[in-house]
């Protein structure tokens, strides 16, 4: 390659950075379009595998990935919003008996009494908030509205996610294949093994990674549930949420759940039940379902996902939040093969150049 041809790749991907970079306002329903292409394609392909048309196919993948997304929505969002309510109601009695446990130690040790809350009007001004919280949001939603622009806006996002991710799933092997026949022959080979491991690595988050934190949600929420913890719903989806990067799952949760059980049976066999099942989620998950379902595809050490993720919210916002992951994966393909390279080449040993 000469170094014309060299800056022409060097701008061109420059060029591409400094496009997203500049769209990035528009960008959030195009990226959740290509993501649920992405995923629904192997199963489309089955599905044309075995007769199917691929219109037919993609029509029935998007049937059954409404209905999973419907019937979660329409079954968590009233358990949350009963469990926040609850938690709520009960904050005044949690504090109660916070006050009378701590008081005597603070009156012992300190010789001072710090907590003088009254509950009842607490309690009273929790609960007229809560009340009014959807009055609170009704007027957001009325103000969005008078807004025409931003309404606009919104429901065009809102409409786009689907029809992108519609045509995307129809058309992706054929878009796959009119890119491959574009790439100039004499790096069709390298190109084709870069992005067949980037795809690995892209499959081993997005849908291995995905469904480990899906399943790990369930377990907490189900184990938590059969202790007896209130939050054990909204608990068990914070752990699996925040399972994205290692351990932070179990550290975020265990925490929760420990206060959340302290607070709401304050004894300690409670706790010993908290304990006991997110060790069981964190064996099931080191023991079971990384290796099974990620194994060690992607090598993205956890501050390096830490990074990626609050890089990519600093440069692009939401749409960065939701390509740090996926970016980083591929961009650690692309490192490992520039390694491999360099420690082949005269740079690293001077002998293979004296030689």
């Amino acid at each position: 390659m000469s170094l014309t041809q060299r800056m022409i790749v060097v701008v061109s991907i420059v060029g591409v950075f400094l496009l997203i970079y500049l769209l990035k306002p528009i960008l959030a329903p195009f990226l959740v379009g290509m993501l649920v292409a992405y995923l629904g394609d192997p199963l489309v392909d089955r599905l044309e595998a075995k007769g199917l048309g691929r219109t037919i196919s993609v029509v029935v993948v998007f049937l059954v990935f409404g209905l999973l997304f419907a019937s979660i929505g329409l079954i968590l969002i009233p358990m949350l919003g009963r469990e926040v309510t609850a938690f709520i109601s009960d904050i005044p009695t949690y504090i109660t008996w916070f006050q009378d446990s701590t008081r005597p130690i603070l009156l012992k040790f300190l010789g001072v009494n710090l907590f003088d809350i009254p509950t009842n009007e607490l309690k009273q001004s929790l609960m007229d908030n809560w009340k009014h919280a959807g009055g609170i949001i009704s007027r957001i939603i009325a103000e969005m509205t008078r807004s025409g622009f931003v309404l606009v806006t919104w429901i065009i996002n809102i409409g786009l996610m689907p029809v992108v991710a519609f045509y995307l799933m129809r058309d992706w092997d054929h878009l796959v294949r009119a890119i491959r026949e574009m790439l100039p022959r004499q790096f069709e080979e390298r190109t084709v093994v870069l992005v067949t491991e980037c795809d690995e690595v892209l499959s081993a988050f997005l849908r291995g990674q995905l469904l480990i934190m899906f399943i790990l949600g369930c377990t907490y929420a189900l184990g938590l549930w059969i202790v007896g913890v209130e939050l054990a719903l909204l608990i068990g989806m914070l752990a699996g949420l925040a399972s994205v990067v290692p351990y932070m799952g179990f550290i975020v949760g265990i925490a929760a759940a420990t206060l959340a059980a302290l607070f709401q049976f304050q004894d300690l066999i409670h706790i010993f039940y908290v304990v006991l099942v997110f060790g069981i989620g964190q064996a099931l998950e080191g023991w079971i379902l990384t290796p099974l379902l990620v194994g060690d595809r992607i090598g993205l050490h956890p501050v390096a996902v830490i990074f990626a993720i609050l890089a990519g919210g600093q440069l692009f916002g939401f749409a960065g939040v939701l390509l740090a992951l996926p970016v980083a994966a591929v961009v650690m393909v692309f490192v490992r093969h520039v390694h491999s390279r360099y420690k082949e080449s005269d740079l690293f040993d001077h002998e293979k150049e004296d030689a």
